[in-house]
């Protein structure tokens, strides 16, 4: 059991998140006035976004997806007016019908 945790403990190291993880509390414990959420400081230290962040990514994604579904409606719409150009062209005109006849 020993031997898995220091294991663990070195890949820690090697990764560097120990040292990571170090300066985030340091930062923390020499912030003058302490936020109300320490976890949200740490999250914040550690690279995360912020909760504003998090929430313009979402807006932005929503949109985007949004924009897709637009553009994927539009293409099919367009194929279909191709489709349907395909279809006159192949049709004979009526006076390549009646010079035929």
């Amino acid at each position: 059991m020993e031997s898995k945790k220091d294991a663990f403990r070195k890949y820690l190291e090697g990764a560097g998140v120990i040292d990571a993880i170090t300066k985030a509390l340091v930062s923390l414990y020499e912030e003058p006035d302490k936020p109300v959420s320490g976890l949200e400081f740490l999250k914040t230290s550690l690279g995360a976004p912020t909760k504003e962040e998090h929430d313009a990514l979402v807006a932005e994604k929503e949109s985007v997806e949004k924009q897709l579904e637009d553009a994927k409606a539009t293409i099919e719409k367009l194929q279909a007016e191709i489709e349907g150009l395909k279809v006159k062209e192949e049709e004979p005109a009526p006076e390549a019908e009646e010079a035929a006849a």
